[in-house]
């Protein structure tokens, strides 16, 4: 539940690492272009499993609210801190700072604004997902490393249990691998080594010319064969007997649409041995006829990852090569319309995700192609550096963006819109076939204006939502400078 009449403090640290709170500043955040306090309906105590990070080179800033200007704080500790968010939740605010000149960019991070109140910290987020799928809090790392000993042990020549152990487990502390590794869950699935998209985020490769200088994982270095695939299919079903889960398409990897002959294969085999649980790719869903193949053979759920249901705003963020969005629409008609559940891994940025363009686009891509689902993920980046991206910086066109509407009134109106829509963070457990309500592609149609306006009273707030104050870019620079 969101808190209440929080008046959250200033967070900021010194360059050894040490985090205070100003007792004279109040906590500001930032959704794109617009500063603000943050709204009572998403400050919740920062949950755990939850990190801290120093922002290098970017100046704390509060609000005074005896002057009504913004500051910085006094004394030695200056450094902006930003939280990255435990799994299933999603952020709804950046932290707003002023950065110098020459800034480093940020690692590949979800940067969620943080405060101080009441003995306490406070993140601008929402719990989107009540799943423990990823914490583990409660699990002792020989446990873990335990059972990839064991796995390796009984599997020696299976490649890609190596891999996963070895590198996803050993060296990312992935959390489907080790998800893998205590045998529950989800067990993951990479396969690809290439891609056709150049996301500007990606967390497993990077053109030569990026301004990304390391990633967090590294690109698969070999091709599993369907066999391997295929058993460690039959590994994981044989440990997690209730609701066993396997995913194509991993951080450590391209795009597994990439290699359609070898994903079939290994659904074929896995489902000819009465294979149960839910069969999952993760996908850019570029290729429409390995969709529809995958979709015969026994898939049973597509996740599609986006920034943005609007191409300009995707085609900026992906770098699409040899497919379009329309190509990415096409595959989740073809999908939905053979019976799999199709989420999308929704990758959202305060300020460009929440906003009335964005809310119609996806209201419009989910109801006519038959989305059952939205995966409300944090998208990891430089917060400056990705609105500059959007908004028109970077060699880009100019593109306006219109004010953030806020991630809770986002969702309430989106569900309004699309009332079927399931919301979560993880991709569900769904059996060997989904049991669908989304409408088949064609059979939506977006509300008239009139019944969407009166289906969202003004006051639709929750526990009280109050109205916050938020500042387009020219009001904030003078705010700023008074």
């Amino acid at each position: 539940m969101a808190a209440q009449h929080i008046e959250p403090h200033l967070v900021m640290a010194d360059e050894r690492g040490n985090i205070y709170d100003d007792p004279d500043l109040l906590m500001v955040c930032r959704r794109g272009a617009q500063w603000g306090l943050p709204r009572p309906d998403e400050l919740i105590p920062l949950p755990e499993e939850s990190e801290f990070f120093l922002l290098p080179g970017r100046q704390a800033v509060g609000l005074d609210p005896e002057t009504g200007l913004i500051a910085p704080p006094d004394g030695e500790a200056q450094l902006a801190v930003a939280a990255f968010a435990a799994p299933g939740y999603t952020i709804s605010a950046h932290p707003a700072y002023e950065s110098g000149e020459k800034v480093p960019l940020l690692p590949l991070f979800a940067y969620g604004a943080v405060g101080y109140a009441r003995g306490r910290f406070y993140i601008c987020a929402r719990r989107v997902d009540t799943e423990p799928r990823q914490i583990f809090s409660h699990i002792s790392r020989g446990r873990i490393e335990q059972g990839a000993r064991g796995l390796l042990r009984d599997y020696p020549k299976n490649r890609l249990i190596r891999h996963i152990m070895d590198n996803c487990v050993a060296r990312y502390d992935c959390p489907a691998a080790r998800n893998f590794a205590l045998g529950r869950y989800e067990a993951p699935l990479p396969s690809s080594r290439s891609c056709n998209a150049s996301c500007v985020g990606c967390i497993s490769a990077q053109e030569k010319d990026s301004p990304i200088q390391a990633t967090p994982q590294c690109r698969l270095a070999f091709t599993p064969s369907p066999e391997e695939i295929a058993e460690v299919m039959r590994i994981h079903s044989g440990r997690e007997t209730r609701t066993p889960i396997y995913s194509f398409g991993q951080g450590c990897e391209g795009d597994p649409l990439m290699n359609p002959d070898l994903l079939v294969e290994s659904v074929r085999q896995f489902r000819a041995g009465d294979g149960p649980g839910t069969v999952n790719c993760n996908t850019n869903a570029s290729r429409t006829d390995a969709v529809i193949r995958l979709a015969e053979v026994g898939l049973t759920s597509m996740r599609v990852s986006l920034n943005s249901a609007r191409a300009e705003l995707y085609n900026r963020y992906y770098r699409p090569s040899g497919y379009s969005f329309d190509d990415v629409r096409a595959s989740i008609r073809e999908a939905r319309s053979r019976g799999v559940w199709v989420s999308l891994n929704l990758l959202v940025f305060p300020g460009v995700t929440d906003t009335e363009e964005e809310l119609d686009a996806l209201a419009h891509l989910v109801g006519e192609n038959g989305v059952s689902m939205i995966q409300w993920r944090n998208l990891n980046i430089d917060p400056e550096w990705y609105f500059k991206l959007m908004s028109g910086g970077e060699g880009q066109e100019k593109l306006e963006l219109s004010p953030s509407m806020g991630l809770t009134s986002f969702m309430k109106r989106l569900k309004k819109l699309c009332p079927w829509l399931r919301y979560g963070y993880f991709n569900p457990y769904l059996g060997e076939k989904a049991e669908l309500t989304a409408p088949m592609p064609g059979e939506w149609t977006m509300p008239a204006p009139r019944v969407r306006e009166a289906a969202v009273p003004e006051d639709d707030t929750e526990d009280g939502e109050m109205d916050t104050v938020d500042m387009d870019a020219a009001e904030s620079e003078a705010f700023r400078q008074e």
